[in-house]
């Protein structure tokens, strides 16, 4: 009998400790969720993220939808990533006709009714594209950092109005971030200053923006979102030996098979620089002053 109470103690003693565990499990796990309640913030592109980080913080989650090397003209997102942006309180569009989202933001609209979408592209001078597959206007507008800013500022809009009580917060990284533009496109105006009128060739034409702010013309390989004829090419090669162009700039994203071509052709070189970067800063300080250096040696050429 004495055998059968202590047995009957033990158990009542763990059942015990095993509802003060759960209780304490179960407040310990609310109160984490509670701690990591951020806002959701879907995106289209990597250089978007970046974006939407520097302002956002630790404050925010964010959702890429076209994820970093994938080519926004085709990709297709998964269901995964459909559900993510389902849950968003904000989505951060491009909003300058990028053909993902020509195919995608209706749907990916209908996923939530009340997630805040956010034109990026507000307030941006759009230029014609010369892709047919992109719409009307060049979709590339994050490769300037006059027009990134822009979006920095639609972006903090945005935060603003689905996390009102951060304000303060957003406010101070927003400012902190366009400080550093402004000091990026100081640096890029001073080191492009003496190559005003010079041509580029690239295989996508992703730079149009770029070139307009800094002065420079963008020479394409790709002929209206295809690959160029022979014709094409053999126009390319006499083009670039009459402008002694010795560089020719591919993306991760995209084939550098007829680039390579014309490299071989006119004695010149296929240089890779990303045009939609995890590291928005970093990237276009290295890609301003390889146009610089290339521009140089074309100079001297």
């Amino acid at each position: 009998m004495k055998k059968k109470r202590i047995i009957g103690i033990f158990i009542l003693v763990a059942v015990i400790l095993f509802f003060i565990g759960t209780v304490t499990y179960e407040d310990a796990e609310n109160a984490q969720k509670v701690e990591d309640n951020k806002t959701i913030v879907a995106v289209t592109i990597p250089t978007e993220a970046d974006f939407v980080k520097k302002v956002g913080g630790d404050k925010v989650d964010v959702v890429v939808m076209v994820p970093p090397g994938a080519d926004p003209h085709t990709y297709e997102p998964t269901p995964r990533q459909l559900q993510k942006a389902g849950q968003a309180d904000m989505y951060a569009e491009v909003g300058s006709g990028i053909e993902f989202e020509i195919g995608w933001m209706d749907k990916i609209k209908g996923l939530n009714s009340n997630m805040l979408v956010v034109n990026c592209s507000k307030d941006i001078e759009l230029m014609k594209s010369t892709d047919p597959d992109e719409g009307n206007n060049d979709p590339h507008v994050w490769n300037s950092p006059r027009n990134a800013k822009i979006m920095v500022q639609n972006i903090y809009e945005g935060l603003l109005e689905v996390d009102p009580k951060n304000k303060d917060y957003y406010t101070k990284n927003r400012d902190a971030y366009l400080k550093e533009l402004d000091l990026l496109d100081e640096n890029i105006t001073e080191t492009l200053a003496d190559d005003r009128g010079m041509n580029i060739m690239v295989y996508h034409p992703s730079w149009g923006y770029f070139c307009r702010d800094y002065g420079l013309n963008q020479i394409s390989v790709e002929k209206e979102g295809k690959e160029p004829t022979s014709q094409n090419i053999a126009q390319l090669v006499a083009l670039a030996k009459q402008d002694d162009v010795k560089v020719i700039f591919v993306s991760p994203q995209f084939s550098n098979a007829s680039a390579s071509v014309i490299a071989s052709q006119i004695g010149g070189q296929v240089v890779s620089v990303d045009t939609i970067p995890e590291n928005y800063l970093e990237n276009m300080y290295r890609v301003s002053n390889i146009f610089a250096e290339t521009l140089k040696e074309d100079k001297k050429g």
